[in-house]
C-alpha cells in the first residue's frame, strides 16, 4: 500500500511577508483505500540557538537563554478519522503569518551555524497501531518587506605594514608593500552584489593570491553573558599570482540567499556580517583587513 503526501503552496517561490496568508493544498495520492485516524497540519516558525563546543563548560549559565524562540505555532485539522480514497485526495489550508506574542515580529529566514531561523508546514496522517503514521514537511521563506535604499557609504582604505596591528619589532620583519582600495558601500542590500576595487601599488615580495571572504558573526546569549562566534560563509579569489601594479582589481561578490539575511540584533541573539580582504604573499605570509558591513533588504 503506497501513500504519497505533498504540501503544495499557492506561491511557487515559497516567499512570504509578515501579515500575509500562506495557503495551498495537502495532496495525498493513495494506491488503495486507506483508513486513518485524522489528518492535521501544523505551521511552525522558530529561532534555534546553539552554543559552540569551545564554549561548553564556560557558559552553562547561558543554556536557559538559548532555548528555541517560538515565532509561529498554529494547528488545524484537515480531516477527522475516516478513509482516504483511491487516487488523489486534496485538502486546502491557509494560515495567517502573524506572531501573536513576544517578539511580536517574524524574523527573516536564515540558515547559520549557531543561529537558524526556519518556517515549516508539517502534515501528520495518524494511523492505527499496525499501520505506521505518515509525516510530511515543507519549508517556506519569510522575507522582510523592502525599505528605501539609503545613500551609499563609500569606504576608502590603505593597507601597508604601518597600518597593521603589530609591534614596531614585528613590523621590521614584514615585507614592504602598499595596497589601497575602495568599497562602494558598507550598507549593502542582500539581493545586490558587494562591490569595490583594490590596487597594488608596490610590494617587495610577490603576491600569491588576493581573496575576499564573507564572514557571519553570530552571538547567542543575554545579560548574563554571551557566546560570539565568527564563521566563513564564502571565499572568492579576485587575483591569482603577482598582479600588475597600479591596476585596479574589481571586487564583485554575490551574497548567498539563505546564508545571509538583513543584519539582526535582538536581546537574545545577533546576526552580523563582516568582509575580510586577504592578501597572501609568495612566502605564505598573510595579511587580513576586516570591514564590518550592514546588510538590509531594499527595493
Amino acid at each position: 500500500m503506497s501513500i504519497n503526501v505533498d504540501i503544495k503552496l499557492r506561491r511557487a517561490n515559497k516567499v512570504y511577508y509578515e501579515g500575509e496568508t500562506v495557503s495551498g493544498i495537502v495532496q495525498i495520492i493513495c494506491g488503495s483505500e486507506s483508513k486513518h485516524d485524522g489528518i492535521t497540519l501544523a505551521l511552525e516558525g522558530s529561532v534555534n540557538l546553539q552554543i559552540s563546543n569551545k564554549n561548553v563548560g564556560i557558559f552553562e549559565a547561558l543554556y536557559n537563554s538559548v532555548k528555541p524562540i517560538t515565532l509561529l505555532n498554529q494547528h488545524t485539522d484537515l480531516a477527522p478519522s475516516g478513509k482516504l480514497l483511491i487516487g488523489t485526495n486534496e485538502f486546502p489550508f491557509e494560515f495567517p503569518l502573524i506572531c501573536p506574542k513576544e517578539p511580536k515580529t517574524l524574523y527573516e529566514t536564515y540558515h547559520g551555524v549557531f543561529v537558524n531561523i526556519t518556517y515549516m508546514l508539517r502534515c501528520d496522517i495518524k494511523r492505527s497501531f499496525l499501520a505506521k503514521s505518515i509525516q510530511k514537511t515543507q519549508q517556506f521563506i519569510i522575507q522582510y518587506r523592502p525599505v528605501v535604499e539609503r545613500p551609499p557609504k563609500e569606504i576608502q582604505f590603505s593597507i601597508s605594514p604601518d597600518t597593521l596591528q603589530k609591534t614596531a619589532k614585528e613590523r621590521i620583519s614584514i615585507p614592504r608593500f602598499l595596497l589601497s582600495g575602495t568599497l562602494d558601500s558598507t550598507d549593502c542590500c542582500v539581493t545586490k552584489p558587494f562591490t569595490g576595487s583594490v590596487t597594488v601599488h608596490h610590494t617587495e615580495v610577490a603576491i600569491k593570491s588576493i581573496e575576499i571572504q564573507l564572514v557571519r558573526v553570530e552571538t547567542c546569549g543575554c545579560a548574563e553573558g554571551y557566546s560570539r562566534d565568527a564563521t566563513e560563509i564564502q571565499n572568492i579569489q579576485i587575483a591569482d599570482g603577482n598582479v600588475c601594479p597600479k591596476v585596479p582589481i574589481p571586487i564583485y561578490m554575490t551574497l548567498p540567499r539563505l546564508f545571509t539575511c538583513p543584519t539582526l540584533i535582538t536581546k537574545n541573539f545577533k546576526v552580523e556580517f563582516e568582509v575580510n580582504l586577504v592578501i597572501i604573499f609568495g612566502d605564505d605570509y598573510l595579511v587580513t583587513e576586516n570591514f564590518q558591513i550592514l546588510l538590509n533588504r531594499t527595493a
